[in-house]
């Protein structure tokens, strides 16, 4: 910060000239293309959408390319050009830029405008980011159902003008500050991976059990209290709640995720999740997430639905959290796989695949012992993880913060 006040004392003694968009540049409207039109080597392009999801602050290569018989068709940001999103899906999100910093050209999409003035490109993109411009850009998007930003609108909002050798000095602290932010959030997700894998180490570890223990192995349909069940498909209604699959997440069944359904209550009442219960995912496009179960805490006014098996188990044989924990293990994960079929490009497990599951049961209070230790590296885990979101979250603000205490200036009066 002392150089930035010296370069400031040096070049503006009497402030910083606040400026539209519009008077120190230009805006330029893409040409449509769209992604059936690119190809793995051709002209390098960014799609509109790209600027959300594959690109930062700025950047020198494009990860998409369109074809060489567009060329005369399309529309391109020179190096030095900042390229802005003129859509997206919240009024938050649209208006998201990158600085063009590569060699060459790059095709802009007709949903996107390039920005081209004397400013430094990257300077411009950080300030987009601001909760000053934030607030300016905002007075100007469309509020229809796809959130817009136009050119005019953007022309009218402000930046302060520093001169160049402060905008590139502060382009400088921030791309150091964002290096070491991206640093720490690895470091914080290598810790967290760290101690997951250990959890997956122990747990792989206490379901391998010395021959001769007193465990015995059996089917999941000797250790139920009633049969297998799927739910039941419902249209959306005013009745009886039923489960959307999303509520089948983490280890806890989440009954804030239902709807209400098109049955009575007698009928829904036929296909109530009750404690101790555990509901497993019937179909899912990866093979890895076949049969995920999660545990249903409290019985509740609520159905499950076609998309789920429901298990309920004999908990005089086994209780629900060791039946959860064995389900979820690699042994358990290894026949499930095996039993799954493709259809129409989606994994299925059907009830006779799941009754035919072998898992080793050892006495109940073994079993208490096994979850005792188990839910104790879940805590860890779970713990590790909220605090770590935590750090991060707090160290993002504390970013935000220096970031736009940068871009304030005492204003010039004229």
């Amino acid at each position: 910060m002392s150089e930035i006040y010296r370069l400031l004392a040096e070049h503006c003694p009497d402030g910083v000239e606040v400026m539209t968009l519009g008077e120190i540049g230009t805006f330029v409207r893409g040409r449509r293309f769209t992604k059936a039109d690119m190809v793995e080597k051709g002209i390098p392009c960014i799609h509109y959408g790209e600027i959300y999801t594959e690109y930062g602050i700025s950047a020198r290569t494009t990860v998409s390319h369109v074809r060489e018989d567009m060329r005369d068709q399309l529309r391109y940001a020179q190096p030095g050009d900042l390229i802005i999103a003129g859509v997206g899906e919240t009024v938050e999100d649209v208006g998201k830029a990158v600085a063009w910093l590569g060699e060459g050209e790059v095709a802009i999409h007709d949903d996107s405008f390039l920005f081209r003035s004397e400013l430094d490109p990257t300077y411009v993109s950080y300030y987009f980011q601001t909760g000053t411009f934030r607030a300016e850009k905002e007075q100007h998007v469309s509020r229809a159902k796809v959130k817009r930003l136009s050119s005019s609108g953007l022309s009218r909002v402000t930046i302060p003008v520093p001169p160049l050798e402060v905008q590139r000095e502060i382009v400088r602290i921030l791309d150091k500050t964002t290096e070491l932010q991206a640093e720490l959030q690895a470091e914080l997700q290598a810790e967290l991976q760290a101690r997951t894998q250990q959890f997956h180490y122990h747990r792989r570890g206490i379901f391998t059990f010395a021959e001769g223990e007193s465990v015995r192995r059996a089917r999941l349909s000797e250790l139920l209290k009633e049969p297998l069940a799927n739910g039941r498909s419902v249209p959306d209604g005013l009745g009886y709640p039923v489960l959307r699959l999303t509520a089948l997440h983490g280890s806890v069944v989440d009954v804030s995720r239902h709807k209400l359904g098109r049955w009575d209550d007698a009928t829904g009442r036929r296909f109530r999740i009750e404690a101790g219960d555990l509901l497993v995912v019937r179909g899912n496009g990866s093979k890895d997430l076949i049969a995920r179960a999660c545990m249903v805490e409290r019985t509740e006014e609520i159905a499950f639905p076609d998309t789920m098996i429901r298990v309920r188990p004999d908990l005089g044989q086994v209780s629900q959290r060791y039946l959860f924990y064995i389900w979820e293990s690699p042994a358990t994960r290894v026949q499930l796989q095996r039993s799954a079929k493709l259809t129409s490009g989606v994994w299925k497990v059907s009830q006779d695949d799941l009754s035919g599951i072998i898992l080793p049961v050892p006495p109940l209070e073994e079993q208490a012992r096994i979850v005792s230790i188990l839910d104790k590296f879940d805590g860890m885990v779970t713990d590790l993880s909220a605090g770590l979101s935590a750090e991060i979250e707090a160290r993002w603000k504390q970013y935000e913060y220096y970031r736009d205490k940068l871009f304030k200036f005492e204003e010039r009066v004229a």
